[in-house]
């Protein structure tokens, strides 16, 4: 199993990848938003691959700086995991926490000093699975909103 940063030429696996974690976004729009916000603005966002000896992509890392307050960090800019999914039939081998270490190591090379991410409170497993990485949980939030008539 190999670690290689997203590229062009992995549009279409990565892609299949993102839809089976965000369902909700059609495959266009994933492949529209891998093209604008990977692969166009390589200096602020990443994504690493990871690949089978066969060649097959299996799992996905994908991360951004953001230079905005994170919540329960200190420094800016802060490298930020965005989204992670490593297909089920290659899961528990240690590629998401190669993929995980692949965006770290990339955000300190970009001069960042804390690396986060963030999951909904009932995701547990999600919760689970950063623990096991070794993210702090920091805050649990609600956020609210309410409709203003005009």
């Amino acid at each position: 199993m190999k670690i290689v940063r997203g590229t062009i030429d992995n549009v279409d696996s990565w892609t299949r990848l993102r839809t089976a974690l965000w369902p909700d976004g059609s495959v266009e729009q994933h492949r529209e938003d891998i093209i604008k916000t990977f692969l166009q603005r390589a200096d602020r966002a990443v994504a690493f691959l990871s690949e089978s000896e066969e060649g097959e992509i299996v799992g996905f890392a994908e991360g951004n700086l953001r230079d905005d307050y994170v919540n329960g960090c200190k420094t800016s800019p802060v490298a930020f995991l965005e989204g992670i999914y490593v297909l089920p039939s290659h899961r528990q081998q240690g590629i998401a926490r190669r993929l995980c270490d692949a965006v770290g190591d990339w955000g300190k090379s970009q001069g960042c000093l804390e690396f986060a991410s963030d999951a909904s409170l009932e995701n547990e497993a999600s919760r689970k699975f950063h623990a096991a990485l070794d993210f702090a949980e920091t805050q649990s939030v609600v956020f609210f909103r309410k409709d203003i008539e005009a």
